[in-house]
C-alpha cells in the first residue's frame, strides 16, 4: 500500500531588495492617505503592506514592535509607522514615517473645519451632520465593547473600569488622576496577582509565514538600534528643545493665558495620558476644551469627532479640528484673519500632541524594547486599560445625551436620531459593516431628512 504523497513544500521566497530611504518615503506618504479605519484597520493595512505584501519586516518583529507601541501613550498606529521607519533607516526614517502618517489627515481636516465652521448653517452641512452624530453615538458604544472585550478578563479588571466609569460620570474626577491611579493599582497589583494583571493583548498575533524578510527574525539590531546613554541624553534634550523653543515663542510674544499658549500647554498634557487611543483621550479634551477653556461648544465636539472618522490619519487628530475652531471663532488675528488663526492653532496643537510620540520612539526604542512582558511594565497598563473602558463608556452617555436631547433633559426627545443611532448600532455590532460605510449611509439619511422637513 503506497503511503499518501506529502503535500509539496513551496520553495522559500527570494530575499526583497533592500529598500532606499526614498522609496520607504513613497511608501509612507501613500499610507498617510489610506489609513482609514482607526488604529485597527491602520495597523492591519501595515501588516499586510509591510509583512505580507513587500516583506520588509518579519512578524514576530512587527508585532514586537506594535507590543511596544501599546505600552506608551500616544496613537500607536502612528508610532508603530514611527518605529518601523527608524529601524529601517535611522532617526530621520522615523521622523518621516510618523510625520507622513500625520500630514494629510491635518490638511484635511483644516480643509473640513474651515467648511463646518464657515458653512456649517448651511442646510447641505447641517442635514449631512444631522445624520453623522447619532451614528457617532453608536461609534463610540462600539469603541467601548470591543476594547471591554479584549480587556475585562476578570471581575478585578471588571471593578476598575466600573469604579472609572463612577469617578468621571458621577464625581467629574479629572481624566489624568483615573489614568494615575488605575495604573498605580496595577502596579501594586502586578505584585501581589500577577496573573489578575498580565496583559492580554489587543491584537490578532497570529505567527505566519511569509519568506524571508528585510528585518528577519534573526536579523540583529542595526547598529542606531542599540541602546547607548549619551544617544538617550541628546534626544532627550533635543526634544526638550522642540517643546521649549516654541513654547517660550508664545509666552514671549502673547503671555501665558492667550489662546494660543493655553492650548500648547494643554495639548502637551493630554499627550501625556492618550492609553488606550484617542476615544480614552477625548473625555479629557472635552473637559478642558469645552468644560474648562471654552474654545467650542458640545456639539462641536461631536461634529469634530465625525470629521475624524471620516479622514485619514490617527482619531486623535480630532485635536486639529478643537484646535481650529477654537482659533476661529476666539478671532485671534482680528475678524479678518479668521481662517489663518484657526489653521495657525490647528498646526499648533498637532505638534505638541505628537512630539512627545516621535521621543517615545527615538528616545525609549532601544530602551524598552528589551522589558517587553515584564509584569512591571506591563500590570499598569492592562490596569489602565481596563480603567479606559469605563471612561468610552461614559465618552458614549455624554454623545448620547446631547444628540438624543438636544435642547437637554427639559426638551423634547429627538427619536428620528435615536432611530439613525440605532440602525448605526445593528449596521456596526450585527453585520459588522465598517465605519466609514456607516456614516456615509448616516450622513446621507440625514440629508434627505432634513431636506423633506424644510
Amino acid at each position: 500500500m503506497n503511503k499518501p504523497e506529502a503535500p509539496p513544500v513551496a520553495p522559500p521566497a527570494s530575499p526583497p531588495t533592500p529598500v532606499t530611504f526614498w522609496q520607504a518615503f513613497v511608501f509612507w506618504l501613500k499610507l498617510g492617505f489610506i489609513s482609514f479605519g482607526g488604529p485597527a484597520g491602520q495597523i492591519a493595512i501595515m501588516h499586510q503592506e509591510l509583512v505580507e505584501r513587500r516583506r520588509w519586516i518579519s512578524e514576530r518583529r512587527f508585532l514586537h514592535a506594535l507590543n511596544y507601541c501599546m505600552i506608551l501613550p500616544g496613537p500607536e498606529a502612528q508610532q508603530l509607522a514611527t518605529y518601523i521607519g527608524w529601524l529601517m533607516h535611522r532617526t530621520w526614517g522615523g521622523i518621516v514615517a510618523g510625520a507622513l502618517f500625520v500630514l494629510p489627515s491635518l490638511l484635511i481636516l483644516i480643509a473640513l473645519s474651515w467648511i463646518y465652521i464657515a458653512f456649517g448653517d448651511v442646510p447641505l452641512v447641517a442635514g449631512l451632520f444631522y445624520g453623522i452624530k447619532p451614528a457617532v453615538t453608536a461609534i463610540v458604544v462600539q469603541a467601548a465593547q470591543r476594547i471591554g472585550s479584549r480587556a475585562l478578563k476578570n471581575n478585578v479588571l471588571w471593578a476598575i473600569a466600573a469604579a472609572s466609569f463612577v469617578a468621571i460620570f458621577a464625581l467629574n474626577v479629572p481624566f489624568p488622576a483615573i489614568i494615575l491611579l488605575a495604573g498605580l493599582t496595577g502596579h501594586f497589583g502586578g505584585g501581589i496577582a500577577p496573573d489578575t494583571f498580565r496583559a492580554g493583548g489587543g491584537h490578532n498575533q497570529i505567527e505566519m509565514s511569509v519568506g524571508s524578510t528585510l528585518i528577519d527574525d534573526d536579523t540583529p539590531p542595526p547598529e542606531h538600534a542599540h541602546f547607548r546613554w549619551t544617544k538617550l541624553l541628546k534626544i532627550t534634550v533635543f526634544g526638550g528643545l522642540l517643546w521649549t523653543a516654541p513654547m517660550a515663542f508664545l509666552v514671549a510674544n502673547f503671555g501665558w493665558q492667550h489662546t494660543l499658549t493655553q492650548m500648547g500647554w494643554f495639548f502637551t498634557k493630554a499627550a501625556m495620558v492618550t492609553f488606550g487611543g484617542a476615544y480614552a483621550v477625548l473625555p479629557y479634551v472635552y473637559q478642558g476644551a469645552v468644560g474648562h477653556y471654552g474654545w467650542l461648544t458640545p456639539t462641536q465636539m461631536i461634529d469634530g469627532l465625525a470629521l475624524g472618522e471620516t479622514t485619514p490619519g490617527p482619531l486623535i487628530m480630532v485635536v486639529a479640528f478643537v484646535g481650529f475652531v477654537g482659533g476661529y471663532v476666539k478671532v485671534l488675528f482680528g475678524p479678518e484673519f479668521v481662517f489663518l488663526a484657526g489653521a495657525v492653532a490647528a498646526i499648533l496643537v498637532t505638534w505638541f500632541t505628537f512630539l512627545p510620540s516621535f521621543l517615545f520612539i527615538l528616545a525609549g526604542g532601544p530602551l524598552v524594547e528589551s522589558t517587553h512582558g515584564d509584569i512591571t511594565f506591563t500590570a499598569p497598563l492592562t490596569a489602565i486599560t481596563a480603567a479606559v473602558v469605563g471612561v468610552i463608556l461614559n465618552l458614549a452617555l455624554f454623545f448620547g445625551y446631547h444628540v438624543l436631547w438636544p435642547h437637554g433633559f427639559t426638551g423634547s426627545f429627538d427619536w428620528v436620531s435615536a432611530l439613525i443611532a440605532l440602525a448605526a448600532a445593528v449596521a456596526l455590532f450585527r453585520y459588522r459593516r465598517n465605519v466609514i460605510e456607516v456614516i456615509a449611509v448616516c450622513a446621507s439619511i440625514g440629508l434627505i431628512i432634513n431636506t423633506l422637513i424644510l
